[in-house]
């Protein structure tokens, strides 16, 4: 469990810091590196989705 905490901890990351690009210069990373609308873009962010899901889970359990 401890590997996907870490995994899902990082695309979290990822999508946070690819948000603030997008916020502060207009310049989405995931975009820029796979494509817009390619089916790796999509895929990213299908995984920084679930991510987020999990994280909320583990959010749960800090206040248990």
């Amino acid at each position: 469990m401890r590997v996907i905490n870490t995994i899902a901890l990082i695309l979290v990351i990822v999508g946070g810091l690819n948000w603030g690009l997008v916020g502060l210069f207009n310049f989405n990373l995931v975009d820029f590196l796979f494509g817009a609308g390619s089916f790796l873009a999509r895929l990213v962010y299908i995984l920084v989705g679930v991510a987020s899901l999990w994280c909320i889970s583990l959010f749960a359990k800090i206040f248990e």
